[in-house]
């Protein structure tokens, strides 16, 4: 296995950027974070959209809002992108969301992978076992406001000491960055995502995004779009 990541989102543009087969995307400050909660608790799907009227284009019956700007629900809005607020039985099938950060390089690494698939903490081992066997992989951090976020760096080292294989140079210092700290919570909760998440008065999210292999689902995009993409964590079975 050839494993490669990308650290910040300029590594999903242009056409020498980082791509594979197989994409792995990565928020935990929060938005996948966020998909697998939501989808583990029962939503059907959740639409990614890059901007806020393309979300509210979507509403209906059947469908909630979620999603923020500036770690702020948006106005309107059923739901943030806490984690926490998804803990609860759905209120629909289809939950639409959109972010400052993650929706964006969801978008992005569709237009580059064949396969997309949503990492967190929270789904770690089963993504790890979910791509078992492929030839190439490309993880991909989706950064905070087009820059370097630590917090997703550190998952990517996870992922990749996990995986094994031959590492590129980003790969290798994501998984030595990972080394540095002594929990998954210390690895998340120092970079400037987790500071404006508290500045946010969302404290809680941090602890909730750092447990870890809690959900054993592997949400992956199944439908895209110019605008949106389509993510499930069901999927028919490979004949």
């Amino acid at each position: 296995m050839r494993v490669s990541v990308g650290l910040t989102p300029s590594s999903l543009a242009g056409s020498e950027g980082v791509a594979a087969p197989v994409g792995i995307v990565i928020d935990v400050l929060r938005a996948t974070s966020t998909i697998c909660q939501a989808l583990a608790s029962g939503w059907q799907r959740v639409v990614c959209v890059g901007d806020i009227p393309a979300a509210r284009a979507l509403a209906g019956p059947g469908v909630a809002l979620a999603g923020e700007r500036g770690n702020v629900k948006i106005e309107g809005f059923d739901f943030g992108n806490s984690p926490r607020e998804l803990t609860g039985p759905p209120s629909g099938e289809t939950l639409v969301l959109t972010t400052t950060n993650g929706t964006l390089a969801l978008l992005a690494a569709a237009a580059r992978c064949e396969t997309v698939l949503v990492a967190s903490l929270l789904n770690l081992e089963a993504v790890v076992e979910a791509v078992r066997g492929e030839a190439d992989v490309a993880i991909l951090c989706a950064g905070v406001e087009g820059g370097f976020a630590i917090d997703d760096a550190y998952v990517a080292g996870r992922l990749v000491a996990a995986l094994g294989g031959t590492w590129d140079d980003s790969a290798l210092a994501a998984a030595r960055l990972a080394t540095t700290f002594g929990s998954a919570e210390e690895g998340i909760g120092g970079g400037i995502s987790a500071e404006n998440i508290r500045t946010a008065g969302l404290d809680d999210d941090v602890p909730f995004c750092a447990r870890e292999s809690v959900l054993g689902l592997v949400p992956r995009v199944v439908e895209r779009g110019g605008s949106s993409v389509v993510v499930t964590g069901k999927f028919p079975e490979t004949p």
